[in-house]
């Protein structure tokens, strides 16, 4: 797979993810959204960025629970729990919200 974001070729794996992530920008991420389905929002990018900046901080993606508490502290119980992220992405975080994001694929992850 790949996607032509201005001019320039992007590759991608069969199932979407960003073969190199040091090419990872926004106009990449909304490429990657258009194919999975999703209309990025301020809330979208709220995950993202969150997503990016563990994985930044820590190294890899951070699970689940995880994220959900990071997302409690930040933006309250509103916006933290599964269901929540599921409305916005619906593969949920890490089969749409990481991929989106430009972080690796986690082992065993279609």
């Amino acid at each position: 797979m790949e996607l032509q974001i201005d001019g320039k070729t992007i590759l991608l794996s069969e199932a979407g993810w960003l073969e190199d992530l040091s090419e990872w920008n926004e106009k990449i991420a909304e490429g990657i959204a258009t194919n999975e389905k999703v209309e990025l929002t301020d809330e979208h990018w709220d995950i993202i960025n969150e997503a990016r900046e563990y994985f930044t901080e820590y190294g890899t993606v951070a699970e689940p629970r995880v994220f959900s508490k990071l997302m409690k502290k930040k933006y309250g119980a509103e916006r933290s729990s599964q269901q929540y992220i599921y409305s916005l992405f619906p593969y949920g975080l890490i089969k749409s919200a990481n991929k989106i994001a430009g972080l690796p694929r986690p082992k065993g992850c279609s």
